[in-house]
């Protein structure tokens, strides 16, 4: 049975407030994963969510975002697509893990939606939608607001390293970069993950 899309009228304009409401873990990779084990580690990587509490929000398609979706499921986590309602017919059915979707009118408030949400930023490899929409939360997560940002997978680490050498990202007393976290591996983002959900339960 294919989830039933809902509709944003508008760009979303924040996080509800909800004290009970689930984590939510924004994923960012791309339809031709770089390599099977960056697929594998997209797959640990929605397993480890999952497990962790955490309901996957990604653009609901193929390659690592399906890797993810797949491993969350496996965890009996739940998936949401968030796509642009005038180019989902395009872009083709959602990956066969996904159990809800938001079609968003417009790429301001698809981008909107996912960070808006976001208690956490995963990003992977993957294309230039990737690129805009990593990118989008380097911006929000510096200037907005501070959630974190993981970035895992050789090819997402290669690229933090080339904006940090070029200067792209760089820190200032105004503008720290802490939230940003480089994690090489399945078993260190496991590690992170135990770490962030105990501090969240015990308020630290």
């Amino acid at each position: 049975m294919k989830p039933q899309g809902r509709r944003l009228p508008v760009p979303a304009s924040g996080r509800d407030g909800a004290q009970d409401r689930q984590k939510t873990a924004l994923f960012f990779g791309g339809v031709v994963p770089a390599s099977p084990d960056e697929e594998r580690l997209a797959e640990e990587v929605g397993m480890a969510l999952a497990g962790a509490g955490f309901a996957l929000l990604h653009g609901g398609y193929n390659g690592l975002m399906e890797a993810a979706a797949r491993g969350a499921a496996a965890k009996g986590g739940t998936v949401t697509a968030v796509t642009l309602a005038d180019k989902h017919a395009e872009w083709g059915d959602f990956n066969p893990y996904v159990t809800d979707s938001v079609h968003a009118p417009d790429v301001g408030a698809r981008l909107n939606h996912y960070l808006g949400s976001a208690d956490l930023v995963v990003a992977m490899g993957g294309g230039v939608g990737t690129l805009h929409e990593l990118t989008a939360a380097l911006y929000y997560a510096g200037n907005i607001r501070p959630v974190p940002v993981w970035i895992t997978g050789p090819t997402a680490l290669r690229l933090l390293a080339f904006l940090r050498r070029e200067k792209w990202l760089f820190e200032t007393p105004t503008r720290p970069l802490g939230f940003i976290s480089p994690i090489a591996s399945a078993a260190a983002f496991a590690a992170q993950l135990h770490d962030l959900t105990d501090k969240k339960e015990t308020g630290a």
